[in-house]
């Protein structure tokens, strides 16, 4: 997601007073089209990436390029490079390890026990907001790890999606340089990585269990699509939309997940404000988010 340049305040003050009127249309086409919102300390940053794209157009003048986003024949293709520049995240392989311990130990065998009780054996996982795939490639380590113990017999499936043509590609790719493995203990990287040079290539084993797309979590219809997932991860994603866009994002998460799934989000994000949907459920050095079963749900008589 957008990584803009650190400024001062007295730099975001001048900015604001002088901001062109069409770099604010700009923003607020992207908030229309994706649900991020970039806020006036965030200019420097959007006038940038627009800047590469007037270079990539042979445009002159920001309005010409806005015309471009809202009347050009290209217009969507042109949206879509745009939302490329301004969504380029940071990420890295076993970033949460507090987070993956609670799947790995609590939430798997939850989630199996009672998936087992109707004689379902079967698991999906989705990550969302994936970037360059260091997430949703870790948890398929980890459920390799369990598939000759705890997930024998079982089928499982990890979906993962992002915004970013550029990201997507490079998950599809899944060749890594040493930052991005800096957390990875040797024993994974012996086990599922095979050096290619500086890199670190995964191995087919690990690539063929995850499928990659391309989703907007502002599209309503594409939304509805993902449904039946057991566990959703959506690290530091949430953080870069408005309170309208998280609430409508997490209603989706939540209608996304079966009774008894489990929602993850970043160490520093919070639901709190967000929705009164999910159950909050505190794990050691990490917490989640719980949908409850329909039994659950009318046996709770806490207030609302």
């Amino acid at each position: 997601m957008p990584v803009p340049p650190t400024i001062t305040d007295q730099q975001v003050e001048s900015a604001a007073e002088r901001v062109d009127p069409t770099l604010i249309r700009v923003r607020d086409l992207i908030y229309k089209v994706c649900g991020i919102y970039l806020p006036d300390n965030k200019f420097y940053f959007l006038n940038d990436r627009c800047d590469r794209r007037l270079k990539a157009l042979k445009l002159d003048f920001l309005g010409s390029y806005y015309d471009a986003l809202t009347t050009g024949s290209d217009r969507e293709t042109e949206i879509r490079s745009l939302l490329n520049e301004i969504t380029v995240g940071e990420t890295c392989f076993f970033r949460n390890p507090q987070q993956l311990s609670a799947l790995r130990k609590v939430v798997l065998p939850k989630i199996m026990e009672s998936k087992a009780k109707l004689s379902f054996t079967r698991l999906k996982i989705w990550s969302a907001g994936s970037s360059t795939g260091e997430e949703p490639y870790t948890l398929a380590m980890i459920l390799l790890e369990e598939s000759a113990s705890m997930l024998k017999g079982w089928n499982w499936e990890i979906t993962a999606t992002d915004l970013n043509d550029y990201s997507l590609a490079k998950c599809r790719e899944a060749v890594y340089g040493s930052y991005a493995v800096r957390n990875t203990e040797p024993y994974y990287l012996q086990k599922y990585f095979q050096s290619q040079g500086q890199s670190y290539a995964l191995i087919p084993e690990v690539k063929n269990r995850v499928s990659f797309s391309r989703l907007n979590l502002h599209d309503e219809s594409k939304m509805l699509f993902m449904k039946g997932f057991d566990a959703i991860f959506c690290a530091n994603l949430l953080i870069y939309f408005d309170g309208a866009s998280k609430r409508r994002t997490v209603h989706h998460f939540y209608n996304g997940l079966m009774p008894g799934g489990y929602f993850f989000v970043g160490h520093s994000e919070s639901l709190y404000g967000v929705s009164d949907e999910f159950r909050l459920v505190h794990f050691p050095g990490a917490t989640a988010y719980y949908r409850p079963s329909f039994w659950e749900e009318v046996s709770d008589e806490r207030p609302r």
